[in-house]
């Protein structure tokens, strides 16, 4: 079955998580809504009998992978085994039941940080394994490492149309905003939010700033993700991302300046700062008929609306 086809059943692995809900919103807008899913309470993931049963009774015909164990360099760093562990677990699980169920096509996401860490920018597909990994989130990046090679060898052996995609980092509705577990961007936006309600004078910053990321809606993210379910089908992998990077200092900025922050940033050194610069070559996707549309600027105003609505 063709993914063209919107009555085929579509299985979301991690559909209330911030990728998972994108990508069921972007379903929807275009007319597919035969969508199963789960949550973690009613099919835990690293459960392989409890992922076989699923896959039996179900028998969906499209699966996007997006469920996996997520966050910032404190988590990454901090619980190293259940991030191995854990997303090991749930992706290997999800992959073997997609191909004994005869799933027609199944994308894997993974993450820019399985590249290494001095890889020359921007970013290419080949330049993975080519050297070593960023410590701090040395163990998710081998867990997503294992499941693109996971996806080629079962393509290569069981002739199976698996594909995967690395996205860069992400931002947008149903992010992560504990301070202890998030990404920068949404960790910057609460402190700075936080520090203007309380009237703070200063507002501290991990690292020094000088960092270059590169950060993609999770709106066009998962409008990367029909586009490559409906157009792609090679064996190599795809980045997703826009193409742009900018400072962590000149993000804090940004994000200050939007949520109405006049106070002082102060750069606490001591602590990590991470890869120097994660930039993706997109010319693989750009090639395919796909980019971008979001704004940075634009996409922080529009999370930074949600975020204040929501009462995070």
């Amino acid at each position: 079955m063709e993914f063209s086809n919107t009555s085929g059943k579509i299985y979301i692995a991690g559909h209330n998580g911030m990728v998972g809900s994108a990508i069921h919103r972007a379903l929807l807008k275009k007319g597919y809504t035969n969508i199963v899913t789960r949550s973690s309470k009613e099919l835990d993931l690293r459960n392989q009998n409890e992922v076989n049963d699923f896959f039996k009774s179900e028998k969906p015909d499209f699966v996007f992978l997006a469920a996996a164990k997520v966050g910032g360099i404190l988590a990454n760093n901090t619980y190293r085994a259940e991030f191995l562990y854990d997303n090991l677990m749930i992706q290997t699980n999800v992959i073997h039941a997609s191909y004994t169920n005869k799933v027609s096509k199944l994308l894997f996401l993974g993450s820019s940080c399985i590249y290494p860490k001095m890889a020359k920018q921007p970013l290419t597909e080949e330049a993975l394994l080519t050297g070593e990994l960023e410590p701090t989130n040395e163990p998710y990046a081998i867990a997503k490492i294992a499941g693109i090679k996971m996806c080629e060898a079962y393509r290569d052996q069981y002739g199976v149309n698996f594909i995967s995609a690395m996205p860069t980092n992400l931002y947008g509705p149903n992010d992560n905003y504990d301070l202890k577990s998030s990404h920068v961007l949404p960790a910057l936006l609460r402190k700075f939010h936080e520090a203007k309600v309380s009237g703070d004078s200063e507002v501290q910053c991990w690292g020094t700033g000088s960092p270059m990321r590169e950060f993609l809606h999770v709106d066009d993210l998962a409008a990367g993700c029909l586009h490559l379910m409906l157009t792609y089908d090679q064996k190599e992998f795809v980045n997703i991302g826009t193409g742009t990077d900018v400072t962590i200092k000149d993000l804090a900025e940004t994000i200050a300046s939007i949520v109405g922050f006049n106070g002082e940033l102060v750069w606490d050194s001591t602590k990590p700062d991470g890869t120097p610069r994660k930039l993706m070559n997109v010319g693989r996707i750009h090639a395919s008929g796909w980019k971008h549309e979001i704004d940075l600027k634009e996409g922080i105003k529009q999370v930074f609306k949600e975020f204040t609505n929501n009462d995070c």
